[in-house]
């Protein structure tokens, strides 16, 4: 039976309430207090939910996303081609009806890169704050943004540039300060650092290449635009391949994180400990 007011824990009381609900959770190990809550006035639960689950999700969507990429680059190569022939000799293969399935096979690659990121950018998003919620359990004085910053702050124009890593940049610190030795620790950004710029590069050269390619009306705009937007698509491959080195990363220190304030197993609640 679910606990009758959050409805997402196991009652136990008799008026059926979980063990959050009715104020008779367990205390926290070592005499530890519970995390003030962070910027943006949010409350922190006791205790992290695991982000392993949505990680793997993430990593799966984000092969997708490779996958439609590199598609998209084969794709793109070939309508180059066909039109850098028409260039150089004056080849009229790029007006014929088999040549035309090039610019069909292209328009379809593009269509699965733009589902393969939105996809990925909605889990992505449900995991990214889900790590800052588990951020504020563990260190909320390194928050320098509140948790809904880390949905909202995708979606601010000109703000997206840099809020998101802001958080970012919160959650990796909260995330390493536990090492080997339960002490603390410095973990190097370079795995963020590395993704955000990739990103970001990304996104403004797409946006620029497909107003060039949009744009292109002669042959030899469009040689130039197509060979553009396969560097564009190489570009975001590598972007995507570092945001899985860094989610795996940041989930991992979580799981560290957690695993040593892990609290004694409840009989019958569910905290949800990673």
């Amino acid at each position: 039976m679910l606990c009758i007011r959050c409805r997402i824990r196991t009652a136990v009381t008799d008026d059926g309430l979980c063990t959050f609900c009715s104020g008779t959770r367990p205390p926290l190990p070592d005499g530890l207090m519970p995390a003030a809550p962070g910027p943006g006035g949010w409350g922190a639960g006791t205790w992290p939910r695991s982000p392993v689950g949505l990680a793997r999700a993430v990593t799966v969507l984000l092969g997708a996303v490779i996958a439609a990429d590199v598609f998209a680059i084969a794709a793109g190569l070939r309508v180059r081609s066909l039109w850098d022939r028409l260039v150089r000799d004056g080849s009229p293969g790029v007006h014929g009806g088999a040549d035309r399935a090039a610019g069909r096979l292209y328009d379809v690659a593009a269509t699965a890169q733009g589902a393969a990121l939105l996809a990925t950018a909605v889990v992505f998003i449900v995991w990214f704050h889900r790590t800052r919620r588990n951020a504020e359990v563990f260190d909320p004085g390194v928050q320098r943004m509140g948790p809904g910053w880390a949905v909202g702050g995708w979606f601010v124009p000109f703000a997206n540039f840099w809020f998101p890593y802001r958080v970012a940049s919160g959650v990796w610190e909260a995330s390493a300060r536990t090492g080997p030795d339960a002490g603390w620790r410095t973990a190097p950004k370079t795995p963020l650092n590395l993704w955000w710029g990739a990103w970001v590069a990304s996104l403004l050269s797409s946006r620029l290449t497909e107003r060039m390619w949009e744009r292109a009306e002669e042959a030899e705009e469009i040689v130039r635009a197509a060979g553009l937007v396969a560097a564009s698509d190489a570009l975001d491959v590598v972007a995507a391949v570092l945001a899985v080195l860094y989610v795996r990363a940041v989930t991992r220190m979580q799981v560290e994180r957690a695993a040593r304030s892990r609290p004694p197993a409840p009989a019958a609640s569910d905290t949800r400990p990673l």
